[in-house]
């Protein structure tokens, strides 16, 4: 058996444009993602409530972006939405760079966060243009590891920025996010995915979405598992920063160390789940995440000596969660959306994680303020109230839809 194929790894010849973008993206995100808070609260001078409620709204002024995705993909295609998204939010960073307006840091927050619901809303169906007939599952896989790859190195450069003190880390950071931003757009500009062009007939049922109850509960139910996956990089700065009696280089360190989980172990989870129902793995990783957060919590009543073998066991939990998640959510969604109108459907999917965004922030900060520990209890109570809903859809969802393909 050929290398690449036991490891699940697709035929990347003439699509390294796109892998290489997505992980410079991502690697200017794991940069600048974790310190956003913390930049506001010690850069914009924001109270860390305030700062949760204004990315928030941000987020929510967004909320529109997948649907107007779905009406114009089509017509416009992916590879140029994800360009232009890629653009977009590094003219944003570079806003966050220079501005220290509350007002102007806003702006720059909307204009980031509607480029990532772009992004997001069309990612998939790029990465589904280049698959190769059969490779659908493993193309998500790579897309994600090289994410991840990007991801974590960009965290352990957070890290390492963290220890030089002042404002320095937070405004290097912003400008090494806007510099990938734009690197990664160029590169995309070099990908051509014309061999999988859009059948005319695409265009036609996404309002059937409104009638698909099951699509739409595999909707909320995502949205639950998609806060999970972004309360790790939300709070873990400020809950090791603020609460927690641990080194601050261990942010960069650990999130780093779920990044080269995520990047080495899509495909190999892909590889090794292909004969179990998706819904089965997906319970499997909110049932992960609900052990997290009760670990996160307990960190608060351990001995001193005992909380960062605990942030390690507990990010440990969380990236096996994490892999099994990010393997599996968005090729599940793929399958059971429609083949006609499958991009639209795929748009739509992105309200998981589009509403995920707007919660995650203020979920975190405005717990955080009350109590240290709510935020990791709350996150463990949705995640299985996720797993649950999907227990519940698996009776629905046709079996051949939730089958390895």
């Amino acid at each position: 058996m050929p290398t690449a194929t036991s490891l699940g790894l697709p035929n990347v010849r003439g699509r390294v444009p796109l892998l290489a973008g997505l992980a410079i993206d991502s690697f200017g995100g794991g940069c600048a993602g974790p310190l956003l808070l913390l930049f506001f609260v010690r850069v914009v001078d924001i109270p860390l409530g305030t700062a949760g409620v204004l990315l928030t709204v941000a987020t929510l002024f967004s909320i529109a972006a997948p649907a107007a995705v779905a009406v114009v993909i089509d017509k416009v295609g992916p590879r140029n939405l994800v360009v232009i998204a890629q653009f977009a939010q590094g003219l944003a960073f570079t806003g966050f760079f220079f501005g220290r307006s509350v007002w102007l840091v806003f702006l720059c927050a909307l204009l980031t966060t509607s480029g990532q619901r772009v992004f997001w809303s069309a990612i998939f169906s790029l990465l589904a243009d280049v698959a190769d007939e059969g490779d659908r599952d493993r193309w998500f896989g790579l897309g994600g590891m090289m994410q991840a790859a990007g991801f974590g190195l960009g965290a352990l450069a957070a890290g390492a920025l963290l220890a030089i003190g002042g404002d320095a880390p937070f405004l290097i950071a912003m400008a090494v996010n806007a510099v990938t931003f734009y690197l990664a757009g160029f590169l995309l500009l070099r990908l051509n995915p014309a061999h999988h062009k859009r059948a005319v007939q695409d265009t036609g049922p996404a309002p059937l979405l409104r009638k698909d109850k099951a699509f739409l509960v595999l909707i909320g139910a995502n949205t639950l598992l998609a806060l999970c996956t972004m309360l790790l990089g939300v709070g873990l700065p400020v809950y090791v920063a603020e609460a927690l009696p641990a080194p601050k280089w261990l942010i960069g360190v650990l999130l780093a160390a779920v990044s080269v989980v995520l990047a080495t172990g899509q495909t190999l989870v892909v590889r090794h789940t292909e004969k179990r129902r998706r819904t089965n793995v997906i319970i499997v990783a909110g049932v992960a995440w609900a052990v997290w957060g009760v670990l996160m919590a307990s960190l608060l009543h351990v001995p001193t000596a005992l909380v960062v073998p605990g942030l390690i066991l507990a990010t440990v939990v969380f990236a096996f969660g994490d892999v099994l998640h990010a393997a599996t959510g968005n090729a599940l969604a793929a399958a059971v959306a429609p083949v006609v109108g499958n991009a639209k459907y795929l748009s739509y999917w992105q309200y998981s994680f589009t509403f995920a965004s707007i919660l995650a922030p203020a979920f975190f900060a405005q717990l955080f303020e009350l109590q240290h520990e709510l935020p990791w209890l709350g996150i463990s109570l949705l995640a299985m109230i996720a797993a649950a809903t999907i227990l519940i859809l698996d009776r629905v969802i046709p079996h051949s839809t939730t089958q390895r393909q």
